[in-house]
């Protein structure tokens, strides 16, 4: 049926059903729009497609556990991706995988060419491996985003606000042994010396920052060289460890080796558990035998319990016996002996009293009589005098004489003392 035909009831209401409906369309094309700009961007911003990337590579000694797009750790953190692996001609022996891969900004700015490595280590059990970057530790920025100039020394003194000129490479003496200047030095506090030992001085304006890299660390040369998109990448040392797969089969190589060993091992246990079953029966023969020794003792400590049962069993019935008889003739005699040292310490203190009484009757007798002590030494002088008389009477000289005996030899002098140079000369 034609439009015509329809009433202008309908008319009204079949447009304003068109115009809703395009509302509709309009605002569902709008959302799809809007969605797809917004996963648009947000694999852009995850994948850092509008950031500035850095480029490096690296060697390895195989590619498993690695692949174009695999992320680039640093950190912990995913910084880059790997986006090429190729291997070696067939004519290089001394690498075997090319691998090379992107730093998002600013991660690039932890790469010095001091202690920044590449590392690839074991993810998994399943032989996944991962690329990691290390921060660097000291030297200098791997990349820079400064323009390079290349000014004669002369020239270089003239330039304005030197303060944000530094310098991009390292100056060494004619003997290339002393640096004299290292990269990043400012102008102004350059040696007078370092700009004499070089013709062309390679500077750059810290004034001016680009967003993309304008120079790259050459490592042999010691200097940053211009960087353009045919430049070749900034070079990491390669720290690889061997797969997972490859650590199991060493490890089973390992035990492979390590089974004769083992198998003789438990051929060693078994005869170890054979003769220990021997030393077991052997023991019970022992213990069955000195079961009756165990009785007897058992029965000998039991009559330890008893008063007096370890004198008993040391000493016998009639040991014990004659040694009661011992000991009482032993305490008779030491009675005895004592009734007899008392009489005696009687008879001695009665001795004594006597002696006490004579000496002091004695003494009585000196103190009545004053001249007894002058009578006596005269007594006994004149009792000299006779017996030396009687020594001179011819008829009793005879019985005095002394007998005579050989004079000692007189004492030899001793011999004069003399030097040891005199000693000698003698």
């Amino acid at each position: 049926m034609a439009l015509q035909d329809l009433t202008p009831q309908l008319r009204t209401r079949l447009s304003r059903m068109e115009r809703l409906v395009g509302g509709f369309v309009t605002l569902a094309m709008a959302l799809l729009t809007f969605g797809f700009a917004y996963y648009v961007y947000h694999t852009v911003e995850r994948k850092g497609w509008f950031l500035t990337k850095a480029s490096y590579y690296t060697y390895t000694d195989r590619a498993t556990g690695l692949k174009v797009g695999d992320p680039v750790m640093l950190m912990g953190l995913a910084v880059g991706q790997i986006t090429r692996m190729e291997p070696m001609p067939p004519e290089e022996f001394y690498h075997n995988i090319y691998v090379e891969f992107e730093i998002k900004d600013p991660y690039y700015g932890y790469l010095w060419t001091q202690g920044s490595r590449a590392k690839v280590t074991t993810a998994d059990l399943l032989g996944k491996r991962i690329l990691e970057v290390t921060k660097g530790t000291g030297g200098y920025p791997t990349y820079i985003f400064y323009p390079l100039r290349e000014v004669q020394p002369a020239e270089a003194r003239a330039l304005p606000d030197p303060a944000h000129w530094l310098l991009a490479q390292e100056i060494w003496d004619e003997s290339g042994t002393n640096l004299l200047a290292k990269a990043k030095t400012p102008l102004a506090e350059l040696p007078a010396a370092a700009l004499d030992a070089c013709t062309n001085l390679l500077l750059m304006n810290t004034a001016e920052e680009r967003k993309l890299m304008t120079g790259i660390w050459n490592d042999r040369e010691g200097r940053y060289d211009p960087c353009t998109r045919k430049t070749k990448p900034y070079w990491l040392l390669a720290d690889e460890s061997a797969a997972v797969t490859e650590r199991l089969e060493k490890f089973m190589e390992e035990v492979e080796r390590a089974l004769p060993n083992i198998l003789q091992l438990t051929n060693s246990l078994a005869a170890v558990l054979a003769n220990s079953t021997s030393l077991t029966s052997n023991l019970n023969n022992t213990a069955l035998q000195t079961r009756p020794a165990i009785s007897n003792l058992t029965a000998l400590t039991a009559r330890l319990n008893e008063p007096g049962a370890l004198g008993e069993w040391l000493f016998p019935t009639n040991l014990h016996r004659q040694l009661e008889d011992t000991l009482a003739t032993t305490d008779a005699a030491i009675a005895r002996a004592d009734f007899n040292l008392t009489a005696l310490a009687e008879n001695l203190g009665r001795s004594l009293d006597n002696l006490a009484n004579l000496t002091h009757g004695l003494n009585d007798q000196i103190q009545a009589n004053t001249n007894i002590l002058s009578e006596l030494s005269r007594a006994i002088v004149e009792a000299d005098t006779f017996l030396q008389g009687l020594k001179r009477h011819w008829l009793l000289r005879s019985a005095f004489r002394s007998k005579e005996t050989n004079a000692p030899p007189p004492p030899r002098p001793a011999p004069p003392i003399r030097s040891p140079k005199g000693a000698d000369e003698r």
